[in-house]
């Protein structure tokens, strides 16, 4: 059986203590109760709770100074101060110390046992969401969550160059989060407190790419125009990120070219040269080496941009992360209390994600919506994701992902390359090629 959470309930009000003591009993929970304040600390020193309730106004040590104390000793137990009508004005600073909620006096008993459920289910939620972030098989910021290994190593890739002025290139699947780490990548840099300039480059229609990116002179072509400073000098001494890079016309990538191996831009209109100082990071959700071959893209923009090529990994080959998603996302829409059932979990676990992470966050803001309260089930899914049958999961990829899978698994379980080339019947260089399509060791 699962381990019940321990709760106890602070306060000088024998009333309170029996009533509220009583209520929970009923529930089946294990709970304690102190009236004394100085034995509450000796207790709190000694033992570890789930959920504590403490009252605000007591002697000789008051609520404030108990919070302060549980956060300090036990930062995972989840707090909640009891207050009374007159004094909850003052018990509202006590949510910036750390306090998880406030319930006045009196309070309903049904309202006091519901509340306390649904306190118990957000603490479970919140501790093992704290776990994970300080396991050492998991990464988290405020943007970027994971438990992947491959992931991880991408983002420790990420974080040891951001420090230098290497050209980074983000290739992956649109979902994938190319523009958090962008962000992680700027943030963790030298050039953190510069500007950090994003462009899409596909929104920006080829007759204004010169002016967008390069900035015009006041009074170039329109009288009364005012002068522009364009997207690379804007992001001089900083970063700029310019997403979707593949989709820049040809005429362009040569300027684009052009400015990279110098640093130097004359504005539309203008004759006096500029120099600008900046990193480059650009992204783009196609195969650029296919693009490349298709004489869509610059081979030499490619090996300017092409300092370091961090690809990220599509949702469907990382479906352990899908549950610490769908927990991040339940507290981002404050309802972290939700839980989720192990039939609908499954389900996303095999679903193939085309959208990604981003597709992942509508399906589960759809779910709470649809769940009204309650907990999130497979009727609260969309048709395409609870229809799908897990046995069969496997079969739903594509023969490119299927051989990507197999190579794989030869790699891992070969002494070296020739011994894996010769199991899959294909020789050095054919396994050299597929092993630089797929990005594998």
């Amino acid at each position: 059986m699962p381990k019940q959470p321990k709760i106890l309930i602070i306060d000088d009000d024998r009333g309170i203590l029996d009533s509220f003591s009583l209520a929970l009993e009923s529930l089946q929970l294990n709970v304690s109760v102190e009236i004394d304040s100085n034995k509450a600390m000796v207790r709190l020193e000694k033992e570890v709770y789930d959920l504590i309730y403490v009252d605000l106004k007591m002697q000789p040590i008051d609520g404030f100074n108990i919070l302060q104390f549980i956060k300090k000793k036990h930062p995972l137990t989840t707090v909640v101060i009891i207050s009374g009508f007159q004094d909850f004005e003052d018990a509202k600073k006590s949510l910036e110390y750390g306090a998880y909620h406030i319930i006045k006096k009196p309070v309903e008993l049904s309202d006091f046992q519901f509340f306390t459920q649904k306190a118990l289910e957000f603490h479970k939620i919140n501790k093992e969401l704290k776990e994970l972030k300080n396991h050492s098989q998991f990464y988290y910021t405020p943007k970027i969550i994971t438990q992947n290994p491959e992931y991880l190593k991408i983002i420790k890739l990420a974080r040891d160059i951001s420090e230098s002025d290497l050209p980074i290139l983000l290739t992956g699947e649109s979902g994938t989060g190319k523009e958090l780490l962008a962000d992680f990548i700027f943030e963790n840099s030298s050039r953190a407190k510069y500007p950090f300039i994003k462009v899409n480059c596909s929104s920006i229609p080829e007759y204004l790419l010169d002016t967008e990116f390069f900035g015009s002179v006041k009074d170039y072509q329109r009288v009364g125009a005012p002068e522009k400073i364009g997207k690379l000098e804007q992001a001089d001494g900083g970063t700029i990120f310019l997403d979707e890079i593949t989709e820049l016309p040809a005429a362009f990538q040569v300027k684009l070219y052009n400015f990279l191996q110098n640093g130097i831009l004359t504005r539309v209109g203008d004759s006096a040269p500029k120099k600008v100082n900046l990193r480059v990071i650009s992204a783009t959700n196609i195969n650029i080496e296919e693009s490349i071959k298709e004489k869509t893209f610059r081979e030499d923009l490619y090996y300017l941009l092409n300092g370091a090529h961090l690809k990220m990994i599509p949702l469907r080959e990382r479906p352990e992360d899908i549950s610490i998603l769908i927990k991040h996302f339940l507290k981002i829409y404050g309802v972290e209390y939700f839980d989720v059932s192990t039939e609908a979990l499954n389900q996303m676990k095999v679903y193939r994600w085309r959208g990604n992470v981003r597709e992942l966050q509508n399906v589960v803001h759809r779910a709470i919506i649809l769940a009204k309260g309650k907990k999130i089930d497979i009727e609260h899914l969309p048709d395409e994701i609870k229809h799908i049958e897990i046995n069969n999961s496997q079969e739903m990829i594509t023969l490119e992902e299927l051989e990507k899978i197999h190579i794989k698994k030869i790699l891992q379980r070969t002494n070296d390359y020739k011994e894996a080339a010769q199991i899959l019947g294909i020789d050095l260089t054919t396994l050299w090629r597929k092993r630089k399509k797929y990005y594998l060791v």
